[in-house]
């Protein structure tokens, strides 16, 4: 068994942020993609999956009819062992809606909530408001929906401590089972890094952004959500398994414009644009890109570098048995001077990260790039 990614790449408003394939749904050949991501669907030699998660642009951009087509599909066609996750606005989430969820498997709820405070999430250009979040909140939990998760940005324009603070504090005042909670990060081709190059947008510094994120952390630590890796808090049992599935580099499979997957110790991308995804769906059956046979080189390197932001850390004897090597066959120096220098720590069974180290986790994840 594996896992599989879906892309739904349409949005009711492209957030000022996002670098994600998305775009605006309004004229868009919708129904004409879901014929094309069914077919994509139909292709797939395997029935049943650990963990599915529908992602975006914005799932719940579709109506309720184009939704109950997509995952009544779905429900036939796949079985879900474990963790079914959609995406979500706060706003768009409707009772309807829910219950279309519901009834098909989806178990799983990850809601873009981004932050409370009303100006921001304006400056965002996100479509909804703080009142919006408690009420999807409150309907998904009252409709059945086993897990909710959020998710939360720090070091954004204009944005003080302060709050951060705040945002926490009502954050965990929800009936919420997962918050990840991300840094701003600049994209090129996004409305906030063309902002940013015209001197048009003012970041908090990156000291600022350091205490945002202890303070992150140290708060969660003082409530019933544990970090379980560099962004992600959960209550237990509530930890994400699909996002686990990259995280220890296991392989899944990804449908949708746009969409990435890792099968057969190869990557590959879709197609991006939806007019294109579509006609070579309906030219060729198929839209892959892309395909790239990962090395073992490579594949050691990813091993480190997503298993170090999991908090239990990268498996001495996992890494030994898929690569028939130790890890201090490969990477004996470079632990040697992470832990020396306080950055990993490391016993008999895991290496891991120190809490010094989760502060500069890319610096440490560089270290164990084999070509450089």
């Amino acid at each position: 068994m594996t896992s599989l990614y879906i892309h739904i790449p349409f949005c009711n408003r492209i957030c000022t942020y996002c670098d994600f394939n998305k775009f605006l749904i309004k004229n868009q050949p919708v129904d004409a993609y879901i014929d094309c991501l069914i077919q994509e669907l139909e292709g797939i030699d395997t029935c049943t999956f650990n963990t599915l998660f529908i992602g975006g642009g914005t799932p719940t951009a579709l109506s309720v009819t184009q939704l109950e087509r997509l995952l009544s599909y779905i429900a036939d066609r796949f079985t879900v062992t474990d963790e079914w996750t959609m995406e979500a606005n706060p706003d768009e989430l409707t009772a309807e809606k829910i219950a279309v969820m519901k009834q098909y498997g989806v178990n799983r709820l990850s809601l873009g909530v981004q932050t409370f405070d009303n100006n921001l999430l304006k400056l965002l250009g996100r479509t909804h408001e703080e009142s919006d979040i408690k009420a999807a909140v409150d309907a998904a939990k009252s409709l059945g929906i086993q897990s909710v998760s959020i998710d939360l940005m720090y070091h954004l324009p204009t944005q003080t401590l302060e709050q951060v603070k705040r945002d926490l504090d009502k954050a965990l005042a929800l009936n919420i089972d997962h918050i990840s909670s991300y840094s701003l990060i600049l994209e090129p081709k996004t409305q906030f890094y063309n902002q940013y190059r015209k001197g048009m947008l003012q970041l908090p510094d990156d000291t600022l952004a350091a205490e945002m994120y202890d303070y992150t952390i140290q708060r969660l630590a003082q409530s019933d959500f544990s970090q379980y890796e560099l962004s992600n808090f959960a209550k237990p049992g509530h930890e994400s398994r699909h996002n686990k599935v990259y995280w220890q580099n296991s392989e899944y499979y990804g449908a949708g414009a746009g969409s990435h997957g890792y099968i057969n110790g190869a990557r590959y991308f879709n197609i991006a644009p939806v007019p294109h995804y579509i006609k070579a769906m309906q030219t060729t059956g198929s839209a892959v890109k892309e395909t790239h046979q990962v090395t073992v080189e490579e594949s050691m390197e990813e091993f480190m570098f997503l298993g170090l932001r999991l908090n239990s850390g990268v498996s001495k004897a996992v890494f030994a048995a898929r690569y028939n090597i130790t890890l201090d066959d490969v990477f004996k120096d470079v632990l040697e001077d992470l832990v020396a220098d306080g950055l990993l720590t490391e016993d008999n069974n895991y290496i891991a990260l120190t809490p010094a180290g989760r502060m500069i986790g890319n610096n440490v994840f560089e270290k164990f790039l084999l070509s450089v």
